[in-house]
Order: C-alpha cells, then sequence, then structure tokens
C-alpha cells in the first residue's frame, strides 16, 4: 500500500507580513497531483491542519476545496487534529465526511478505532492519536501523572491491545502529533512542555510498522518505520535550511516500510544574512539572495539609519531585521534580549529568585515554578478551545 504522508498545513498561517494562503492553495493542488501521479492508495495528515482554534475564513474555505479535491479522487485520507486545531472544531461532521473517504479522527477515545483499509495483501489499520493534551485526558487514560510520555503511552496501549485483537498479518499505521526524542525543532512551533519534559521516546511506537509524525516542521527519519514530515510551508526564518517535502510510504505485504521524499513547491527561498548595514550592502556573495526572503542581522556597533529602508533597496523582500552587536557577552551594553537568548522560561524565573534572594530555588521551589508554568499554558489551551 502506497501513502502520502503530511502534516502541519497551519492553514491561515501568515509568514511575518507575509499572507501564505496563494502559497498554500499551490500546496494542496501539488498534493493532489503528487496522489494522481504517483498512484497514492491512501493519504495521511498527522495534524494542525489549521494555525489556530478559530481560523479565518479563507482557512476554512480552502480546507474545503481540499476536503472535496481529495473525495473527487477516490483516495482515503485519514486526518488528526494538531495543538493548533480545535479538535472539536475540526471533528464538527466527521461521520458524514467518512462516507466520503475523508477520515477525521480528533477524539481522543476513539483513537483504538481504526480506520481499516485494504490492499492485496489484506488489511491495513490506521490509528488516528490527535493531539494528547496531558492535563485534559489524564482521567481518559487513567495515567497518574499528566504527562506526554504517560498519556501517548497508555493510548498506544489501547492501540496495540486493539491490534492485537485482529487478523494475524494485519499491517498498522499510527498517526499522532507529538515532539518525540531526537526530533530536531524549530522556532514556528508551539512550545507543548509539562513538567519541564517536551518530548516522548520513540519506542512508545513499538509495535506498529509506521508511525507519521506531525508536529515539528522539518522532516526528520528518527527510525526507518518513525518519521516526521514535516510542515509543506516555511512559517520561520529558521527552516532556512529545510526542505520542504512529504514523505511517499510503501507499505509491504511483511509490513516492511520505505520511503522517498517528495519536494513541496516553494514561494520563496529564505535567506538569513548577517553583517554591518555597509558590508550586506556591497557583499558580492549574497547576490543570490535578492529575490528571496530575507532575514538580517545587523552587527553594527552603533544602530545605523534607517537600516530597513537601505536594505530593502537591495533585498526586497526583507522581512525581518535584527540587531545584535558584536560584543563581548560581559559587555555591560549586552542587551537584556541577547543575556535571555536561549533560556526557557522556567530557567529565567529560577534566575530571576537568585538575583533577588541571592541564592537559587531548591527543588520543591523548582517544582513550584513549573507547575505554574504549565498552569498558565493549560489554561490557555483551554481558553483557545472554549472559543
Amino acid at each position: 500500500m502506497r501513502l502520502l504522508h503530511t502534516s502541519d498545513w497551519h492553514l491561515g498561517r501568515s509568514f511575518h507580513r507575509v499572507n501564505m494562503l496563494d502559497a498554500q492553495a499551490a500546496f494542496i493542488a501539488h498534493l493532489v497531483a503528487t496522489v494522481r501521479e504517483h498512484g497514492v492508495d491512501a493519504v495521511v495528515v498527522s495534524g494542525d491542519v489549521y494555525d489556530r482554534a478559530v481560523p479565518p475564513l479563507a482557512a476554512v474555505e480552502l480546507f474545503d476545496d481540499a476536503l472535496h479535491r481529495l473525495a473527487d479522487l477516490g483516495v482515503p485520507t485519514v486526518m488528526i487534529s494538531g495543538n493548533h486545531d480545535s479538535a472539536r472544531r475540526l471533528g464538527v461532521g466527521a461521520g458524514l465526511i467518512d462516507r466520503a473517504g475523508i477520515h477525521l479522527r480528533t477524539d481522543p477515545t476513539a483513537c483504538a478505532e481504526p480506520v481499516v483499509l485494504a490492499d492485496a495483501h489484506g488489511d491495513v489499520a490506521f490509528y488516528g492519536l490527535p493531539y494528547l493534551e496531558p492535563a485534559l485526558v489524564k482521567d481518559e487514560f487513567r495515567v497518574e501523572r499528566a504527562g506526554h510520555e504517560a498519556v501517548l503511552g497508555a493510548a498506544m496501549d489501547r492501540v496495540r491491545a486493539d491490534l492485537a485483537g485482529r487478523a494475524p498479518g494485519t499491517r498498522s499505521v499510527v498517526l499522532a502529533h507529538a515532539f518525540v526524542t531526537g526530533g530536531q525543532a524549530s522556532d514556528s512551533e508551539r512550545d507543548i512542555t509539562v513538567g519541564g519534559v517536551a518530548a516522548v521516546p520513540a519506542a512508545v511506537f513499538d509495535g506498529v510498522d509506521y508511525a507519521a509524525l506531525g508536529h515539528l516542521h522539518g522532516s526528520q527519519t528518527l527510525a526507518p518505520r518513525v518519521r516526521y514530515s514535516g510542515s509543506p510551508l516555511p512559517y520561520s526564518f529558521s527552516e532556512a535550511d529545510h526542505r520542504k517535502s512529504m514523505w511517499l510510504v510503501d507499505l509491504g505485504p511483511e509490513g516492511d516500510v520505505t520511503a522517498e521524499r517528495v519536494d513541496c513547491p516553494v514561494p520563496r527561498p529564505l535567506a538569513r544574512i548577517r553583517g554591518t548595514l555597509d558590508e550586506l550592502l556591497d557583499d558580492p556573495a549574497l547576490t543570490p539572495h535578492e529575490d528571496a526572503w530575507v532575514e538580517a542581522t545587523l552587527t553594527d556597533a552603533v544602530r545605523p539609519d534607517d537600516p530597513m529602508a537601505r536594505l530593502c533597496e537591495r533585498f526586497p523582500h526583507t522581512l525581518s531585521l535584527v540587531f545584535d552587536p558584536d560584543r563581548a557577552p560581559d559587555d555591560p551594553d549586552v542587551s537584556y534580549a541577547q543575556r535571555l537568548r536561549g533560556r526557557t522560561d522556567q530557567q529565567i524565573a529560577e534566575d530571576f529568585v537568585t538575583h533577588v534572594r541571592g541564592a537559587g530555588p531548591d527543588a520543591a521551589e523548582q517544582d513550584v515554578l513549573r507547575a505554574a508554568f504549565d498552569a498558565v499554558r493549560t489554561d490557555d489551551t483551554l481558553r483557545e478551545v472554549a472559543r
């Protein structure tokens, strides 16, 4: 059975101030063409269909168009909700849409109820595990601690139990939206840390033939059977070196897996350039970036006059301007933002305690701070879902 694995469409999202809807529509057209041209038997979409719980109307219309075009192909599609989606909104009408061969899996309680498709070698069970927010699903999965590994592990126990009761030789595919250990993150993914931990081990997916992952925006192979497709479009300059693609996966008669990447159309290349303003304006080596979306980091000791307008004369698609003067880390003029770069909210809070008290927080106080950050993040999630 040939699968096309994609995720993280983020319909409705912009790139800095650039509206990406046309690029997203071009991707949908490319996906449909790929399904047709490569003889795809099933499409899997591993979450973050939308960029936010209440997407703009244009994004909903594009999603509706995508569903119709996929249904017209007669190729089954399995989708799950991600941490950016409202699972309840995305799942509205799932029963009716299911009849058209578009299978929306947004309910955590149904994670062990697969979509079963067949080929010449027997059944393939597709298990959709929507994003599992630990604080919201810990009671459903009867776990003591509200952590990602606990709830995802409990969901996978249900999957394995269901699979064990099926006919021998039944192959299996799991769609999941999670941060798996070994994956490389980028700046455009929303933090899902709970209790100081965001990642789960890849071993949680043991026992299935293929785990089609979503959440991280770079295409990655964590193991031959565990892969991220990545987002089809860039959503931050940290993705400047990404090759945007989908996975074309062949699932053999014994559950063996082979995969190749299918490149996605890129609306415009990304470039990150660094130097003094004069260097950036004069360096001939930067000529290839003149038509790219540019993030420019200026290292001038003193902020130059009108830098964005001057940069745009050479790089008309400059979207981001960062000031990072070349200074020693202990220089008193190093900015607050520079000192905080790369530090988590937990670390910043602990540094503040150390600064005002003269001693850092002990283990119990660290737990209190961690619980406070978790509570705020969970409350934000609940508020967004309830909108």
